[in-house]
């Protein structure tokens, strides 16, 4: 018997050559353009098994989903230098390899050469069945992620070889061998085994290790000798969470050695601010003002060891500064840190290690950098910070029902935004040499809040202190709280009250009559009252 499909390629061909050739109705249609938006997938086409006819891609992807779900309950050990962990399916990201499979599913029959089309449509037409595979496979940075959290279950890394600083001394620490998991070519390998090996059941895996050598030699180390840059800032001696904070945050960088080409990130350094991490609420900077946040003040930790880095003259990769200005340093000097949102990382941009120590004392907090001095000795650098530009900050007088009327309180603090730039100059026997702009900062201004209690006020006083307040006038605004206080209310009150009780007491008040001086004269008679003798008789005298 023939090959069907050979006769049909041959009999196309010469259809084609003689120029006759006639698509079916559906294919044409589709050589047109009217199918190419086809939104749901045509019928008698399934994924994996599962009829998807007539549905979108996004309905058809959950039967992907479904068939991937299938297999969370299945357990993976990883094993690695005679440890192990395990790992579901969601810890090493198992996905489908052929994620396109329900895109291809819907342009099934619009896709291919002719004869592919032309065949696909009419399979189609005649209620033939196409089924999608699904690959499986895992997601390498997920893999890679799950490896990172948890390779110290699974292998002893290397201890670096370092030195302490001891009563002004370096002194050699030597480090251990230790075993480094590949977690990406483990990631790698992880996904090969999916795609090609696994059968659905639980698996254990090899992961790929290498021998671990501790860096840092004691000939290296001992280059340490000499102080590269310094800083110090003040903290207070008042004993509080941003204290507390300041003193945890320089105790983790302490003792830190930096190998040439290494790159620190002061927020990986510290570790996260949070409580189970030594750290304390406090205020810090969020959103033009100040609120309290774990780890509260630790910026004033980057910022010192900040300006200790580059009087050692390492290299700045990054560094932010705050929102608004801070008082331990002068604009422009500033290194901020938010978990996740600022950092401040630097290089060691030298050919030997340096060695990082931080500490506090009597209320200041101290960094100091050393290494080996390769700058010639009549050398030195200067950091100079200039104001730019200045922002006035804003006033707002808000109404607070809790305080009492005349209660006036500043309850957030202004601060001046600034533009600022901060200078790097050099000197050669105290000549300078160069002076070049070394970073530029923005710092926004932030509001002076002040609250105004009117509780247990009348809606009258309420109504006159708004509209005080709505006027921005700072001396009708302190008039109007003066006048509806309890004080100034009672004295209106009293002066109102006495004024009233002298109008009554002037509208009761009679006229005085007096008989006297007056004479009546009848007939030439005089008539004349006299007082009487008997002191029960009157007696009037005619």
């Amino acid at each position: 018997m023939k090959n069907p499909m050979k006769v049909m390629v041959v009999a196309v061909g010469v259809l084609l050559t003689a120029g006759c050739f006639r698509m079916p109705a559906t294919v044409y249609a589709a050589e047109q353009g009217t199918d190419s938006a086809r939104e749901v997938i045509p019928d008698h086409i399934s994924i994996c098994g599962t009829d998807v006819s007539g549905m979108t891609t996004e309905e058809a992807a959950q039967v992907v989903s479904q068939y991937v779900e299938q297999y969370d309950d299945v357990i993976f050990t990883l094993t690695a230098d005679d440890k192990s962990i395990e790992a579901d399916s969601e810890d090493i990201g198992l996905c489908a390899k052929n994620s396109d499979v329900t895109e291809r599913a819907l342009r099934y029959g619009l896709e291919g050469n002719l004869i592919e089309r032309y065949k696909a449509q009419v399979d189609m037409s005649g209620g033939k069945t196409k089924d999608f595979a699904i690959s499986l496979t895992s997601d390498t940075a997920t893999v890679e992620a799950f490896l990172d959290e948890n390779k110290d279950e699974l292998v002893t890394e290397a201890v670096d070889n370092t030195v302490k600083l001891v009563d002004g001394q370096f002194e050699y620490v030597e480090g251990s061998e230790g075993v480094a998991l590949l977690t990406g070519k483990s990631a790698v390998v992880i996904a090969d085994y999916i795609s090609t090996s696994w059968d659905g059941e639980d698996a254990t895996i090899e992961l790929l290790t290498e021998k671990d050598e501790p860096r840092g030699t004691k000939e290296e180390l001992a280059t340490i000798q000499d102080l590269l840059g310094s800083y110090s800032t003040d903290f207070g001696t008042v004993i509080n969470g941003r204290t507390n904070n300041i003193k945890t945050g320089a105790s983790k960088l302490n003792g830190l050695v930096v190998y040439p080409g290494e790159t620190i990130s002061v927020s990986e350094a510290i570790g996260p601010t949070t409580a189970e991490n030594g750290y304390y609420p406090a205020g810090s900077y969020e959103n033009g003002t100040t609120v309290e946040t774990y780890g509260g003040g630790i910026c004033q930790v980057s910022t010192t060891l900040y300006n200790a880095v580059i009087r050692a003259e390492l290299e700045v990769v990054t560094r932010a500064a705050h929102s608004m200005v801070v008082s331990y340093v002068e604009p422009s000097m500033d290194a901020a840190i938010a978990d996740g949102i600022k950092d401040f990382q630097f290089k060691n941009n030298q050919e030997t290690p340096v060695y990082i120590e931080g500490y506090t004392s009597g209320g200041y907090l101290y960094f100091n950098i050393y290494g080996k001095e390769t700058r010639p000795a009549n050398r030195r650098v200067e950091f100079v910070s200039e104001i730019t530009s200045q922002t006035d900050p804003e006033k707002e007088y808000v109404m607070v029902a809790e305080q009492p009327i005349g209660y006036i309180e500043t309850t957030t603090k202004p601060h001046i935004g600034y533009t600022a730039r901060l200078w790097k100059i050099v000197y050669e026997n105290d000549v300078e040499v160069s002076r070049k702009v070394f970073n530029n900062s923005k710092y926004s201004p932030s509001k002076e809040v002040i609250s105004i209690g009117i509780g247990g006020s009348s809606p009258e006083a309420q109504a006159a202190i708004a509209a005080a307040i709505e006027s921005k006038d700072d001396a009708a605004i302190l008039a109007a709280v003066a006048n509806w206080t309890p004080e100034a209310v009672a004295a209106r009150e009293n002066a109102a009250a006495q004024a009233q009780q002298a109008q009554q007491a002037a509208a009761t008040q009679q006229p005085s009559n007096t008989t006297g001086g007056t004479s009546n004269t009848t007939g030439g008679t005089s008539n004349t009252t006299q007082p009487s003798t008997d002191p029960t008789t009157p007696q009037t005298t005619p």
